[in-house]
């Protein structure tokens, strides 16, 4: 039995972990070229290149890789390779109506569970936010944005939820980046999380309900008006 810890023969458990921490810093750098656009959809993913890019052997790549896939970020096609993912409308609908449920489940639990500690991490993320938003830097505003939602998953009281949400939030990381790059919608989005916040800050339940919900409905209107913009019928 290997009890999950099972390594590649011939590498000493210490030469394992650094390849393990190698293969998890590579995933963090191929999912941030995939959000920011620097791999379209449907795109294959040029291993010997990235290897040589990022200055790895083609191993790291492939367990990135093989991760990503396992996440939705990433299809394998047999015998052709890695490619970016690419949601159809009818994914991309299903995925945001269960987000949204979801998130208006989190941030009710939020609200019930919060502490002080919690609510003011909360607004300090949402503080930060306004300042970025005033800048319209979507390249910074999108990372805080990213550890708001995270934050709220965390103080929700429920891990099973959490990680439900967090992996379909995951599937739609570059619709949402792209929506928050279209326009001015940096100042409109983090009204949303304050609303969020005041929900949460009453301990009003059902108004954090609605809230959350609002928000990822929002944004998936957002989202549709980048796509099209992107590619007008």
């Amino acid at each position: 039995m290997t009890n999950g810890t099972e390594k590649t023969p011939g590498l000493s458990p210490i030469d394992f972990l650094r390849t393990r921490s190698l293969a998890n810093a590579v995933q963090t750098e191929i999912e941030r070229m995939i959000v920011e656009g620097e791999f379209t959809p449907n795109e294959r993913i040029n291993e010997n290149a990235l290897a040589q890019r990022l200055k790895v052997s083609r191993g790291p790549i492939r367990e990135a890789c093989s991760a990503l896939a396992a996440l939705g970020l990433i299809q394998v096609i047999p015998n052709r390779g890695f490619f970016v993912r690419e949601l159809s409308d009818e994914e991309a609908r299903e995925v945001s109506e269960a987000r949204a449920y979801l998130f208006a489940c989190i941030v009710m639990g939020v609200a019930k569970n919060a502490g002080e500690g919690g609510i003011a991490t909360l607004a300090g993320l949402v503080d930060r936010m306004d300042q970025i938003a005033e800048m319209g830097e979507v390249s910074d505003y999108y990372p805080v944005n990213l550890a708001f939602h995270s934050e709220l998953t965390t103080l929700c009281g429920n891990r099973r939820l959490a990680q439900m949400y967090l992996g379909l939030a995951r599937e739609l990381h570059i619709q949402r980046y792209r929506a928050l790059a279209s326009g001015d919608v940096l100042n409109t989005s983090n009204a949303e999380h304050r609303e969020i916040l005041d929900a949460v800050k009453a301990h009003d339940e059902q108004r954090a309900f609605a809230a959350g919900y609002a928000h990822i409905a929002n944004g998936t209107v957002r989202t549709r008006r980048a796509a099209w913009a992107r590619h007008p019928a």
